[in-house]
């Protein structure tokens, strides 16, 4: 019974020993990493207080500043954790609080952002919480509560043009093409660097529409550097010629033909701008083009009758005319409008 009790003895003695051990190689190690962070060597910090962990997985201190170098390598993954066992440690720690919101946003987890954000608004701690709140609220589709926590955010920060523009980005989303224009205007007024938005502005007007003002903002997203590709040239030619200056929609649409000659649509526009202009014989060679790529398109075939009749050949225009119905019977509606017309 003795010998029993001593050995209990020792091996808590021995416990006690390599208990104390383990904290004061922690706590070494410990320091070590914070000489190492101080002289901006993150890795070799980093390193050391992963072996002060090693030895005592309750160190706090050990756990936040290996978040913190993490952050400083961009390691996110291993920052998120560390942070989040010092949360486990101690609930309202604002080193961890402040940076778990922010991983959580930038790694795009935005139930998880805004949940730290809002505690770090509790412990009154960070910056642009209501911007980070805001912002994932908006990606979640959450418009009401995005308004607001951006409202709160322009209020803090009127220079971040972010804000404007998302909320610009969500009356998009919910078709409320004018509500969005003020906000667009507001954040390319802030970040001229962002041809995008000019362009995304110029879109919104078009849609309303109110193609005037989108005719002058798709020429000032080409001003400041705006790719002009087949889309840009067919966006703005449809401003153009909605807005009556059809000469200059015509020419675009051309500059795009040369790019997409077996684009069926953009064929039909181009002939139908030429139909507009009275120029009838352009426009029956585009409907041409799009019957040799199509030799079953009924309307093509239908407006290139109309056509003829236009430029004063009515036999064969309305043979051709008769024959696109025979191919297409509804196409006949066309004919009893045409005739109210002429």
């Amino acid at each position: 019974m003795k010998y029993l009790l001593f050995l209990f003895c020792t091996a808590c003695c021995l416990q006690q020993v390599f208990s104390q051990s383990s904290a004061d190689s922690s706590t070494a190690y410990f320091q070590k990493g914070v000489t190492e962070e101080k002289a901006r060597r993150f890795m070799v910090a980093f390193n050391q207080f992963q072996k002060a962990i090693q030895f005592k997985a309750d160190n706090i201190d050990a756990q936040r500043e290996l978040g913190v170098v993490a952050v400083e390598m961009h390691r996110y993954d291993n920052a998120t954790q560390a942070f989040e066992k010092v949360i486990g440690l101690q609930k309202d720690d604002p080193v961890a609080v402040e940076n778990l919101a922010n991983l959580y946003f930038w790694t795009r987890q935005w139930p998880q952002a805004v949940a730290y954000a809002q505690k770090a608004q509790q412990l009154k701690i960070g910056k642009n919480m209501n911007y980070i709140i805001g912002k994932c609220y908006y990606e979640q589709e959450d418009y009401g509560q995005g308004f607001k926590y951006l409202q709160a955010a322009s209020r803090e920060d009127s220079t971040n043009a972010e804000i404007p523009y998302l909320v610009a980005r969500g009356f998009v989303d919910m078709n409320n093409y004018k509500g969005a224009i003020p906000f667009f205007l507001r954040a390319i007024s802030l970040d001229s660097s962002k041809v995008q938005w000019v362009y995304e502005c110029a879109l919104t007007y078009a849609t309303i529409p109110d193609d005037k003002s989108a005719i002058k903002y798709y020429e000032l997203a080409a001003l400041r550097g705006f790719k002009k590709d087949n889309d840009f040239y067919e966006n703005l030619s449809d401003s153009y010629l909605a807005a009556g200056e059809v000469e200059k929609g015509l020419e675009l649409l051309l500059k795009v033909y040369q790019k997409k000659p077996a684009d069926l649509d953009l064929l039909y526009t181009i002939a139908h701008t030429y139909y507009r202009l009275k120029k009838y014989q352009d426009a029956i060679d585009f409907w041409d083009k799009i019957l040799s790529l199509d030799k079953e398109n009924a309307k093509a075939l239908y407006m290139i009758g109309v056509a003829y009749q236009k430029k004063g050949d009515g036999d064969k225009g309305k043979q051709l005319c008769d024959k696109a119905i025979q191919m297409d019977p509804s196409l006949s509606s066309l004919k009893t409008e045409r005739k109210m017309e002429m």
